[in-house]
């Protein structure tokens, strides 16, 4: 449990309560929690998975050190016949469901993952070769983190983004969008549009005036 607030006395007054109705132990300032790490400084707070994301690349057992500078190349589109079906799908899923996990705090993966996953029922060897790309993304990137200032503004500034009819399984658009409160990047997600939006074909005439 995370017990966060403004009022370091009321904070007090929950935990004492707590502890009055449960067996419980005040590990004290918040520095690890569920593969999340936190640094407190004087300016803010800084949220990585740092230590994740080195579990994540021993488990992979990529078997070199390259690395890549985007997690994806532009303009891929992966296709369900792309390549040969993996022996042994296991691992394919188990990296997938980590790298979800992970965009936690790596809101740059958001896109690559949600491509990826869309895979895990028949992945093949060119799906696996895309993911093992996000893995050396991520460990030539390992140290970047989240930032969220003491002192910001509490202005709401929303982005987004759609690619049109982009998903080459079902033809259907990809929306992507990021949410800040002042300099704090406190949301984002991709998502896939639920419906297929007709193309309307317009048929244009022309017309010939007499001079």
């Amino acid at each position: 449990m995370i017990i966060t607030g403004d009022d370091p006395e009321y904070i007090a007054f929950v935990k004492t309560r707590l502890r009055d109705q449960f067996l419980m132990t005040d590990l004290g300032p918040l520095r690890y929690f569920l593969g999340i790490e936190v640094l407190s400084t004087s300016d803010g707070f800084y949220i990585s998975q740092e230590k994740y994301i080195q579990d994540l690349l021993a488990r992979a057992a990529l078997g070199d050190e390259r690395t890549v500078d985007t997690p994806m190349e532009l303009n891929v589109k992966l296709q369900l016949t792309d390549g040969d079906p993996l022996s042994d799908p296991t691992r394919y899923h188990h990296l997938v469901g980590s790298l979800v996990y992970l965009a936690v705090t790596r809101p740059g993966i958001s896109y690559p993952v949600h491509i990826l996953s869309q895979f895990v029922s028949a992945p093949t060897t060119v799906h696996y070769s895309h993911l093992l790309r996000v893995l050396r993304y991520l460990r030539g990137t390992i140290t970047r983190r989240l930032f969220f200032p003491r002192s910001s503004s509490l202005q709401l500034q929303c982005y987004s983004n759609a690619t049109w009819a982009s998903d080459p399984l079902d033809n259907r658009s990809l929306f992507a969008f990021c949410v800040f409160l002042g300099g704090s990047l406190i949301a984002w997600k991709t998502k896939k549009q639920t419906a297929v939006f007709p193309i309307r074909v317009l048929r244009l005439s022309c017309v010939l005036w007499p001079c």
